[in-house]
């Protein structure tokens, strides 16, 4: 019998931590559209020689880094989601994945027993809540920020192409961050207006991606929390990465608040990872819903399991589209 992949899960955390820590050392920054040789590189971040080319050799193994006659380039992925001035960049997410989730998962065991999010356990009574260290400082907003939007640029345009949009005239995307999904949306369906509604301290970053959208002069960015304040007027929200943090009651409150908003013939677009409805699979769809157990109240869920939210939301028809891409698609009716 082949070991091979529980040989492959036992080294899997290694490659993660290889990743984290080079793009903390800001090698793929450096290397972008550069080249370095090990002993530059060692010099420029005061790091041991050889143990230096231990990690460079491990990125090229990894596919991350080219190595030519000793001289070290950045891979083109490397280029496109790890530089951190790239529009698709991922090393936002990359770094809160070191700081924040690898502690956190040290703690799974505690999770599953108790039932609940791990963050006073990780970083004490002072550590605070999943939101709280997003936005502790200008950097780590920034920072997660576009680590999102890097994930929405991997998926809105599927979201949005999942189901024909075109009969709607406004998207109003709830806690739509820096509107990856309104600007694909807007983009594709060219007699659509596009709102990003989501915290006062995201407004000024949201308001910088979708000035360079091509569709910019038919969106807006509005400050609000979605739980506590009135929506805007729309024929069609959007809530992308937002009903997985919470827990029922907050996603009746929620989803029923958005049905009273809505008009007759109005939609919800969900964006989110679905669980197959027996449970059993996707791997990475399970992998997300235990980071939400030690993140959040929150989980993933299947297509039944909104479906039944949202009906009794008030919401009549309920279809999901599986995408291919790392969100899928649900749209209900009013």
């Amino acid at each position: 019998m082949n070991p091979g992949p529980i040989v492959d899960l036992i080294d899997a955390f290694r490659r993660s931590k290889v990743l984290f820590v080079a793009t903390s050392f800001g090698i793929f920054d450096r290397l972008q559209g550069a080249t370095a040789s090990c002993a530059e590189l060692a010099a420029e971040l005061q790091a041991d020689p050889d143990a230096l080319e231990r990690l460079l050799d491990g990125c090229v193994g990894l596919g991350l880094l080219a190595k030519h006659s000793g001289i070290y380039t950045n891979t083109p992925v490397a280029n496109v989601y790890l530089w951190r001035e790239s529009p698709q960049t991922l090393s936002g997410y990359i770094r809160y994945s070191e700081t924040a989730l690898y502690p956190l998962w040290t703690n799974l065991s505690s999770a599953v027993k108790e039932g609940g999010h791990q963050w006073k356990r990780t970083f004490g009574a002072e550590g605070g809540s999943l939101f709280e260290h997003f936005f502790s400082t200008e950097e780590s907003k920034r920072d997660f920020l576009a680590g999102m939007n890097g994930f929405g640029t991997l998926s809105s345009p599927s979201v949005v192409a999942a189901f024909d949009l075109s009969r709607f005239r406004s998207l109003v995307d709830l806690g739509g961050a820096t509107g990856h999904l309104p600007i694909a949306a807007c983009e594709r369906y060219p007699n659509l207006r596009g709102v990003v509604f989501d915290l006062p301290v995201v407004v000024p970053v949201a308001r910088e991606y979708v000035a360079k959208s091509s569709a910019a002069d038919r969106m807006d960015v509005i400050a609000g929390d979605f739980f506590s304040e009135d929506l805007p007027d729309s024929d069609l929200f959007a809530l992308g990465r937002i009903l997985h943090d919470w827990a029922e009651p907050k996603i009746r409150l929620l989803l029923r608040k958005v049905y009273d908003k809505l008009p007759p013939g109005g939609a919800l677009l969900i964006a989110e990872k679905l669980l197959a409805d027996d449970k059993t699979g996707p791997t990475h769809v399970h992998m997300q819903s235990l980071n939400m157990l030690i993140c959040t109240e929150g989980k993933e869920r299947t297509l039944p399991e909104y479906a039944e939210l949202l009906k009794e939301a008030g919401f009549s028809a309920v279809e999901g589209k599986v995408t291919g891409k790392p969100l899928d698609a649900v749209l209900a009716l009013k």
